[in-house]
């Protein structure tokens, strides 16, 4: 190692004798170090640049796995444990990430809530072990045992797959399919946003066109699924009800028309942002078949409205909320998000009394995630003198405030780079949990994906393997190249129904 050079902390380096393994390590380091520069590297190549406060050096073996990890240029855990590398790659992953994070946890003097899970989908452990037939017991001590789960994050995920369970042991999701209509526009792009969203004052002469591609896409789906059943319809986005009344009207008959809706179970429109939806469009939406939709205000607190660019008010959230229920609509759910910048627990208090007094049917608390993508993450020494404030402690007070409306947690998923090493809950009234939630992160179902950025998800073998189709993200790309998708399509479904 150079050691000509102050060392910092913050600046990590990760040694791999070979290429394998690299991300769940990387994933792990971050975990305990999410502000860290994190480098990876393999021997025989020549060391990163400048310098390095720590370095974790992995070595694989044929019968073992050797992990050592030097602080400030001097060795200060070393280990090595005996595992079949070459014949059980599963159980070799385990070993190393039991490795990995038994030794951070030593160097820092912590430990993580979701031991060292990194997946984004941890409720599908104990899923499985109880479609196996384990106790809640037995799973309980697997998970705390093999991954080092805490006591309550193991709860919540027994608790969940136990509700996910009950909710689709009625539904023969895997002879059917659900659809996911993407919407890629928005009024403007939230500051937190990575997804492929477009701002609608670029694209509003285009519009029409993308509908005519996404109706095409629409058409070609029904005719290549045949009777397969549909179980469950999401239009999202960007923001769905960014279209006019009429271009709304043309999308939802158009569903409406190709699809047979005998067998569905749920049909969600996320309308989302408070400024973009207006009387007549819900009630173009009370037109069709629409179960369940989405008012989303992610905050209450209107300086942070400000911050994060989203051009709405906090009155404009409460006005659109009631106006919806004075339609008729039963089932509406509300999106928050935790540790925005500016935002600590008085904040956080302040929004989720407000969102007590709508009470929604259902409520979706995502903790922040500063994914690279993001203008919060591209301009974040703008944002320095802002705290994104998340604890257990404030996560807890969210548990709380959906329990006051008699929700309890139904669907759960994690993200890179989250903060607080947390995740993000759907919490719902007993018969209001959002099926296509459960299915899409449970990879239960066959998920048929039509729009600009959307991925198509194959599941095959009872979940076992998973295969996508994409769509370009672009929407000139989408529009340009309609039939291009369209034959992704057919291949996939071909390899599907065939499978």
């Amino acid at each position: 190692m150079k050691r000509g050079t102050i060392l910092l902390l913050n600046n990590i380096a990760i040694r791999f004798n070979k290429k394998d393994f690299e991300y769940d390590v990387y994933s792990l380091v971050k975990a305990f170090y999410p502000h860290a520069q994190v480098t990876m590297f393999y021997e025989g190549e020549e060391e990163p640049e400048g310098a390095y406060g720590m370095l974790l050096l992995v070595a694989y073996g044929s019968q073992e796995i050797c992990l050592a990890v030097e602080k400030d240029g001097t060795e200060i855990f070393r280990q090595q444990v005996a595992v079949d590398y070459e014949k059980d790659r599963p159980e070799t992953k385990n070993v190393l990430k039991r490795l990995v994070y038994g030794a951070l946890c030593q160097v820092t003097g912590k430990t993580l809530p979701w031991g060292d899970l990194t997946g984004i989908r941890p409720t599908k452990i104990p899923m499985k072990l109880l479609e196996e037939g384990w106790k809640n017991t037995q799973i309980a001590q697997y998970m705390r045992e093999t991954y080092g789960v805490s006591n309550e994050k193991t709860a919540l995920a027994i608790t969940i797959a136990n509700r996910e369970k009950a909710l689709l042991q009625d539904l023969d999701y895997e002879n059917g399919y659900s659809l996911y209509v993407g919407i890629p526009f928005c009024p403007s792009i939230c500051l937190y946003c990575s997804f492929g969203s477009h701002p609608l004052e670029r694209w509003t002469k285009r519009v029409d066109e993308y509908l005519d591609a996404l109706c095409k896409e629409l058409t070609f789906i029904r005719e290549e699924m045949g009777e397969r059943k549909l179980t469950t319809v999401y239009i999202g986005g960007g923001t769905p009800t960014t279209l006019e009344p009429e271009q709304l009207r043309r999308l939802l008959s158009h569903i409406q028309t190709t699809f047979d809706f005998t067998w569905v179970k749920e049909y969600t429109v996320e309308a989302g942002r408070p400024d973009s939806i207006t009387r007549e469009k819900l009630q173009v939406m009370k037109e069709f078949p629409v179960t369940r939709i989405s008012v989303n205000p992610q905050t209450m607190n209107q300086k942070t409205l400000d911050v994060i660019g989203r051009k709405h008010t906090v009155e404009d959230t409460v006005n659109i909320f009631h106006m919806a229920r004075e339609l008729g609509f039963d089932n509406i759910n509300m999106d928050l998000i935790i540790g925005l910048p500016g935002e600590g627990k008085e904040e956080v208090a302040h929004t989720l009394q407000e969102v007590e007094n709508l009470h929604p049917d259902s409520l979706t608390i995502h903790s922040l995630a500063l994914k690279r993508a993001t203008r919060l993450n591209l301009f974040k020494d703008k944002y320095e003198e802002m705290s994104f404030e998340n604890s257990q402690e404030i996560m807890e007070m969210t548990q709380q405030c959906a329990r006051n409306m008699g929700m309890g947690p139904y669907y759960l998923y994690r993200q890179k780079n989250i903060a607080g090493n947390f995740e993000n809950v759907g919490y719902a009234e007993v018969d209001k949990a959002g099926i296509y939630n459960i299915l899409i992160m449970e990879e239960k179902q066959t998920i048929l994906a039509a729009g600009a950025g959307a991925s198509t998800k194959f599941v095959f073998e009872h979940g076992t393997r998973i295969e996508r189709v994409e769509n370009v993200k672009d929407v000139n790309n989408y529009i340009l190249r309609i039939d291009e998708m369209l034959e992704r399509k057919r291949v996939g479904i071909e390899k599907y129904l065939n499978g």
